[in-house]
């Protein structure tokens, strides 16, 4: 017996197929404004990446985990695994091109369950990003207010200046994926011209400079372990964090053109040149590092604001810190648009609390409106513990890492298991599909373990892992969840039944 699934064996990129029509034999009545395009849904993975924002607000944290020697020399090998992965879930993307994405490739490839655990894991790890990434923005907006102002960045200012920002996020997604299209087209180029910047001003300016021995070689270990593999593995936190957030391709695939080619083609851009410049922009800062030590102690509690103030001054910090901050901004508001998207998509399955509430779609903008704020809403109660706690931001950012990143290899692997029942879509592998996907498996599998590793000893109540303590939290809650939806939860089957779409329509107010 055959995998339910698309049959599309003459498709290809040359020869585009009418995505409504694949939407109706996945099972879905498209509701959603396919109004963005191959370079737009590129973007909104790129700007999810966003070097601006997950190397930046976590350099710190290299800086004490390996410091220059394991952030330089983890991108790489990083980014590496993570283009397979991405390689391998651009090929399922391909043949199941839909909002709900990992959890309904998932499903389709493994049965209810497995859909179910995955939707949950890839939800945490999406309202987790958000927290993350806007967080982050606070805490750059402090660190530019205090250089320009003098501002005292207490964790109750940042906590205000964080909920502004999930407000201007959710307002401007309220206003459609054209605009968050057009957006995320405006950050693609921002990114780019920004790192060029940055690295440009910070090989220019600055008399001192860092040898290479010191970029490439040095090893700072600030963790009170004492194993230095150990610590070196910690210290990959950066670089996988940053490269997470890929599956907004997918996501979005559904108000995309040509998706089953482009959304594929949108998660492989968005990593291999996120690669690139993420390298260049980690190495320019590295190398204008004038006082480590004072970066790392920071009154403004950013490191890299202190290295911009130390290389440049306090104009030339602020001008950047500026560029930094816009680049952030993008980011969050790309991940709001990925992760409605995904409440959206899991709610239309009946699988959240009040689904009923969470998949309706303005019909005007063709938005889903109470997604949009649930997400911003629940990001917001992620980050409240930061209020109390210095390491609660490590803890969100772990979080986000230890939910998104075992998602991503669920649909991988079941397609693997499937062996020749899969069908694959227009965009795929070939040859290669194997080898890519198991290398992504067993990638993934360590990183994840990993990251429920305690990255600070002694282990106490503030430097404790809470990514462990969110895993069993949401699988818990996702299996008692189950026992109540699971007479109600279901992706649709194939060619949906007039009744199921008639359902799907009044959805729409």
């Amino acid at each position: 017996m055959s995998i339910p699934g698309p049959r599309w064996s003459n498709s290809s990129p040359s020869s585009p197929v009418d995505e409504e029509e694949r939407l109706r034999e996945l099972g879905y009545q498209p509701v959603l404004a396919r109004r963005m395009g191959g370079f737009g849904n590129f973007a909104i993975s790129f700007s999810v990446i966003s070097i601006l924002s997950g190397c930046m607000t976590l350099y710190g944290f290299g800086m004490n985990t390996g410091g220059p020697a394991v952030m330089l020399w983890g991108w790489l090998g990083v980014g590496l695994f993570v283009l397979c992965v991405g390689m391998a879930l651009a090929e399922v993307t391909s043949a199941y091109p839909t909002s709900g994405a990992l959890y309904y490739m998932a499903d389709r490839l493994g049965g209810r369950k497995w859909g179910w655990y995955t939707g949950w894991l890839n939800l945490l790890g999406l309202l987790g990003a958000i927290a993350g990434i806007d967080y982050g923005a606070a805490l750059f907006t402090g660190a530019f207010l205090n250089l320009q102002w003098g501002f005292d960045p207490t964790p109750g200012s940042t906590m205000v200046i964080f909920l502004c920002i999930l407000l201007l996020h959710a307002t401007l997604n309220l206003f459609g994926v054209k605009l968050v299209s057009v957006l995320n087209s405006i950050s693609v180029w921002w990114h780019l011209g920004g790192v060029a910047l940055i690295v440009g001003v910070l090989t220019v300016v600055p008399k001192n400079h860092q040898s290479p021995e010191f970029v490439f070689t040095e090893f700072v270990n600030g963790t009170g372990w004492e194993n230095p593999i150990y610590v070196a593995a910690i210290g990959l936190l950066l670089a996988q964090y940053t490269f997470s957030g890929y599956d907004a391709s997918a996501h979005l695939s559904e108000e995309t053109s040509n998706a089953s080619v482009t959304a594929a083609r949108g998660i492989v851009r968005a990593i291999w040149v996120s690669w690139i410049a993420g390298f260049a922009l980690l190495a320019g800062l590295t190398f204008a590092i004038q006082d480590y030590e004072g970066a790392q102690n920071s009154a403004t509690g950013v490191p890299p604001a202190q290295i911009l103030l130390d290389a440049l001054g306090t104009g030339g910090a602020t001008a950047l810190l500026l560029v930094v901050i816009v680049a952030q901004l993008f980011c969050g508001n790309a991940e709001v648009a990925a992760a409605s998207r995904m409440v959206f998509a899991f709610s239309r399955d009946n699988a959240l609390p009040g689904s009923a509430l969470w998949r309706k779609v303005s019909s005007k903008t063709q938005t889903p409106v109470n997604a949009v704020w649930l997400s911003v809403g629940f990001a917001a109660v992620l980050a409240l513990p930061s209020l109390y706690s210095t390491t609660a931001y490590g803890a969100v950012t772990a979080i986000n890492v230890i939910g998104i990143t075992p998602a991503y290899v669920i649909p991988v692997y079941l397609k693997l298991r499937a062996g020749d029942r899969f069908e694959p879509g227009p965009w795929n592998l070939g040859r290669w599909s194997k080898p890519i996907g198991w290398i992504s498996v067993v990638w993934v599998a360590i990183v994840t373990v990993l990251f429920l590793l305690p990255q600070s000893n002694p282990v106490t109540v503030d430097t404790m892992n809470y990514a462990s303590v969110a895993l069993v939290a949401v699988l818990t809650l996702a299996t008692i969840w189950w026992f109540v939806a699971r007479g109600s939860y279901g992706t649709p089957k194939a060619y949906g039944s007039a009744r199921e779409q008639a359902e799907l329509s009044d959805h729409i107010v």
